[in-house]
């Protein structure tokens, strides 16, 4: 009887100390973690800006760049229905007296005019403020269809708004916005804000700029091209020739328009 226990005792042991079988060939493996659905706009997608006159929806283009306030969930669908990609300008850093949340503002947010009719600064230090209203104003544009926000008046430091903002203050305001855009399944496109690039490219899916030939900073724009990211850009001075061979050679999707950025436009 001895003998047999030790020896089950010995079968135990030898059990315990082989390794675990490998698993079958047809283990199910884990689901890949889902893509995001945001959309990514590619360097050199074609576009079309258009902020005022009756909406031209038959601009050969991928890209339609258009008032969040002044187009309803209708005018989003049907240029969906047309192929395009549809991105909601709003102003961010500035208040509009013409807005229908304008009074929702309070004076103490209210800074200098930034030189458009009816137009000031915000103080983007006080996102207490700002943030709620910013929000509602993003929850209008994923309520519409829209895929895409462009926040205008994203460079505050940089003019006389009347505030003592610093590029800390924008850079935090700047994320902020994107963030908020992102938590909303809203792609999201860093206006101007040439200086700040480095830090906000992580942040940003595309740009949006004015006038960089002009001004001779279309270089600093690289980087979001180098990242697989558009920029979409526009010209008011000069003619295409005169910028599009540079800016075609840097990658960005370059208009000409004119300062009420009706319809018209010309491309590179």
């Amino acid at each position: 009887m001895r003998r047999l226990l030790q020896a089950l005792a010995l079968l135990i042991l030898l059990a315990g100390c082989t390794a675990p079988p490998p698993p079958a060939p047809d283990t199910p493996k884990p689901p890949p973690s889902p893509p995001s659905t945001r959309w990514h706009p590619p360097p050199g997608t074609p576009w079309q800006w258009q902020l005022s006159g009756p909406l031209d929806k038959s601009v050969d283009a991928q890209v339609y760049d258009i008032d969040g306030f002044d187009h309803p969930a209708a005018t989003v669908a049907d240029l969906h229905r047309r192929g395009r990609k549809v991105i909601c300008y709003l102003s961010t850093g500035a208040w509009e007296d013409f807005r229908p949340d304008a009074a929702k503002f309070p004076r103490s947010v209210l800074g200098k005019g930034n030189g458009w009719k009816g137009e000031r600064w915000l103080d983007i230090r006080r996102t207490d403020v700002l943030a709620p209203l910013m929000a509602t104003r993003l929850d209008m544009c994923r309520a519409k269809g829209f895929d895409a926000v462009e926040p205008d008046n994203m460079d505050a430091y940089k003019n006389e708004t009347g505030f003592p903002l610093t590029p800390a203050d924008q850079l935090a305001y700047n994320r902020l916005i994107a963030r908020m855009a992102h938590d909303r399944g809203l792609a999201v496109g860093l206006k101007n804000d040439l200086d700040q690039i480095p830090q906000l490219l992580p942040d940003f899916d595309f740009a949006v700029n004015e006038q960089c030939a002009q001004y001779d900073e279309c270089d600093l724009l690289t980087p979001f091209v180098k990242a697989g990211k558009a920029v979409f850009h526009a010209e008011y001075e000069q003619q295409t020739s005169e910028f599009c061979p540079k800016t075609s050679r840097l990658g960005l999707s370059s208009l000409l328009k004119k300062y009420e950025l009706g319809a018209w436009r010309q491309t590179c």
